[in-house]
């Protein structure tokens, strides 16, 4: 709060010095932290690898299972659907932490 001649308190002043220092802090380091292409090209295929794991162990799991248990359900398939969308939310939320963390 200012008092009737428009001053700050010294705490209220520290604290104004403070918030404005993280402030800078934070624009210069968001203006040196430029990833390049390979950091670009590394991220992509970390996504990558983290949808196509899941899929993959998914299908031998369900192939594994149809081998065992033949029927009209084919376990494959479902396995596969299930190894996408478990890959999708590990690379959505390792995405959002590296997100996060810019």
């Amino acid at each position: 709060m200012r008092d009737r001649d428009g001053d700050m308190n010294a705490d209220q002043a520290h604290m104004a010095r403070e918030v404005g220092r993280k402030a800078q802090r934070k624009l210069k380091a968001r203006a040196e932290h430029r990833h390049g292409v390979w950091f670009g090209l590394g991220m992509f295929g970390l996504v990558g690898w983290s949808i196509a794991v899941p899929t993959l162990l998914g299908a031998a799991f369900g192939a594994w299972l149809d081998s065992l248990y033949p029927g009209e359900a084919s376990w494959t398939l479902t396995f596969i659907i299930i190894g996408v969308a478990v890959g999708c939310v590990i690379a959505w939320r390792w995405v959002k932490r590296e997100s996060r963390n810019d």
